[in-house]
């Protein structure tokens, strides 16, 4: 009914009391059943056009970071200070794209809401051949983008086998970790994170608790600001890089339920992230030399250019 109320409304032009009527339902049902088809990815709408000053800003950053992909979303008008609304059309598209062309079997997924918002976004896009495995763990506190629920949403959309990290983020000590990862289940997802032949990842600052999933998730107050103090500037899959993109080493990193960031070099690896407060964190993963893709806002891909 969902998609029939759609289909009467976008595709025949009906008014919302016009397919009420041809269905004979209440107004309010005709609403419900034309939200529900966009919540679930049974509408999408296609914008046919490539602008110019995107193209360059895509060239540019491709070229003085040795990107293999860029894509930049052109700007929206957002009712936030994170370009959700750019960025997850931009990383729906790609990552239908990713599903469609059957190019990887395994595909390991970070967290964020940029990934998450993409994956709501998306379409229905036939993946059985695929296997998508979180990256990491869940989180230990209550967060929107919570990587078990994106993980869901992927085996909704796709039909492809999808396998999340039953633990949380951050072991409460490296023993603890130790034998988790002795498990047969974390280890078998392990091994699965290794076959990951392209891993899509968030980029999370540090100025902030509000900053990424990690930032959220750390246990001790004052955290963030001896990240900062040692020149925390980014942080992904629950590890943290350096203004210059180099590793810092902290206390986190024997407890973080994810795999080093040096296992991910050689692989592709596309980060969907954007946002004034993401600048900084953005320009640090560039240099680390670990990302091969960037999907990225327009207003941030600016700034970054104009930095070079």
């Amino acid at each position: 009914m969902a998609a029939r109320a759609a289909w009467l409304h976008f595709v025949g032009g009906l008014t919302q009391s016009e397919v009420a009527k041809r269905l004979s339902v209440p107004n309010t049902r005709a609403h419900r059943y034309i939200a529900r088809a966009q919540s679930e990815g049974l509408v999408r709408v296609f914008v046919d056009i490539e602008s110019a000053d995107c193209v360059d800003l895509e060239t540019r950053l491709m070229a003085a970071y040795g990107l293999s992909l860029c894509r930049v979303a052109m700007d929206a008008l957002e009712p936030g200070p994170l370009p959700l609304r750019a960025l997850s059309a931009v990383g729906a598209d790609y990552l239908m794209q990713v599903v469609a062309s059957g190019a990887h079997r395994v595909i390991g997924i970070g967290h964020g809401r940029t990934i998450a918002a993409s994956v709501d976004a998306m379409g229905r896009t036939p993946g059985e051949r695929i296997r998508f495995v979180s990256m990491l763990g869940g989180l230990t506190r209550s967060y929107a983008a919570n990587p078990y629920d994106v993980i869901h949403n992927l085996a909704r959309k796709t039909s492809a086998e999808a396998y999340l990290m039953p633990a949380p983020l951050f072991a409460n000590s490296a023993e603890d970790k130790r034998v988790m990862m002795a498990q047969s289940g974390l280890a078998a997802t392990m091994e699965l994170i290794g076959e990951a032949s392209l891993v899509i990842a968030g980029i999370g600052n540090t100025e902030s608790a509000d900053g990424g999933a990690s930032a959220a998730a750390l246990d001790q107050p004052d955290a963030i600001d001896e990240l900062n103090r040692r020149g925390a500037a980014a942080e992904i899959l629950g590890q943290f890089l350096t203004a210059d993109g180099a590793a810092l080493e902290t206390s986190y990193d024997e407890r973080v339920m994810a795999p080093a960031l040096e296992s991910l070099r050689g692989r592709e690896v596309v980060a969907i992230a954007g946002g004034e407060s993401k600048l900084a964190a953005i320009r640090a993963g560039l240099r680390s030399g670990l990302l091969s893709g960037l999907i990225v806002d327009e207003a941030t891909a600016r700034r970054l250019v104009e930095e070079l």
